[in-house]
């Protein structure tokens, strides 16, 4: 038999996992830029966190910066990436009459137009999120500078302090740890019963799946890898959503190669999921290191079905019918 003296591995694979509907819509907005215009097709900003997409986009002819001051006037595509931007960036666009194809998470367009909406309104906005983040520099920059008061942890929410408790609202990152920012929320509310909060959560089905996945095999294996970049907030909140569902270890690694098999050696329980940015190629690539060494058998454990799908862009749509 061909696995005759590998020691048995339980391999429970987190369903569901990897690529969500916006990062699909984001990464497919640059390829059928780059098939209906050709190369080069600029992109603002990583297109999503994980630096196998990224590669493989730019071998395909993608011109990856961080600024548009990096971009030659041309009439070549521009790509804002799944984070969204601040509004000076299309604005700045516009400007230099650039081509541009915003490849935004709907479901990130949908904070900024709450954010807007509260403004509008008089309300003071606390967003719920990491500093730095491009998704949390973007929503930010929907506002006025100084509009937005970015909460980070419980601590930091204990110590904020409104203008107006009474004219007060809340948005929050899209990839955040769902029971993390529930206690966020529920001191803010404590502390000031009047804040509004989104009509439907901000945190989008995505990430909230994945972690509910992630819950259900922690406590059940040795150990659990988490697939994606370590700048991928989603990728990270799994790995600590497994540690604190009852996982003696979680690490993220981007691909096989990363494995450290001393961490690896001794295990007969293996969990595995993968970031909302992260390909299947790479959970393939990772369950075939495994199998190299170990007499795999796999189960699925699935958490919820997902259906959703985001339309590109119009002005590729219109295109490709037009041709």
């Amino acid at each position: 038999m061909a696995d005759a003296g590998k020691p048995p591995l339980k391999l429970l694979l987190c369903a569901p996992r990897g690529f969500c509907a916006g990062v699909v819509r984001a990464i497919d907005t640059v390829e059928r830029a780059l098939a209906l215009y050709g190369p080069p097709v600029y992109v603002r900003h990583e297109i999503v966190h994980n630096r196998f997409v990224v590669d493989s986009l730019r071998a395909k002819g993608a011109v990856f910066v961080e600024d548009l001051d990096e971009i030659p006037d041309t009439a070549a595509p521009v790509v804002f990436s799944a984070h969204g931007v601040p509004k000076a960036v299309p604005e700045e666009a516009a400007r230099r009459h650039l081509f541009v194809l915003d490849a935004t998470c709907p479901l990130v367009t949908k904070v900024h137009r709450e954010a807007e909406l509260h403004f509008r309104r008089g309300r003071e906005v606390v967003l719920i999120g990491h500093a730095g983040h491009p998704e949390v520099i973007g929503t930010t920059g929907q506002l006025p500078a100084g509009a937005v008061h970015l909460v980070q942890s419980v601590a930091e929410a204990a110590a904020f302090t409104p203008k107006n408790p009474d004219r007060l609202a809340y948005v929050t990152q899209t990839t955040l740890a769902l029971d993390d920012t529930a206690e966020i929320v529920a001191l803010l509310a404590r502390r000031f019963p009047a804040i509004v909060g989104p009509h439907k959560e901000d945190i989008c089905y995505a990430t909230t799946n994945r972690q509910e996945a992630v819950k259900r095999v922690a406590g059940a294996v040795d150990a659990l890898i988490v697939v994606g970049a370590p700048n991928s907030s989603n990728s990270q909140r799994l790995r600590e959503v497994a540690e604190r569902s009852g996982c003696p270890r979680a690490v993220l690694i981007q691909r096989a190669a990363d494995i450290d098999w001393a961490v690896f050696g001794a295990i007969v329980r293996l969990g595995l999921t993968a970031g909302a940015s992260a390909p299947e190629v790479l959970v393939e690539e990772i369950i075939d290191a495994f199998a190299e060494r170990y007499a795999v058998d796999l189960a699925v454990i699935a958490a919820a079905g997902e259906e959703v799908f985001f339309a590109l862009p119009r002005v590729l749509r219109d295109r490709q019918a037009a041709q």
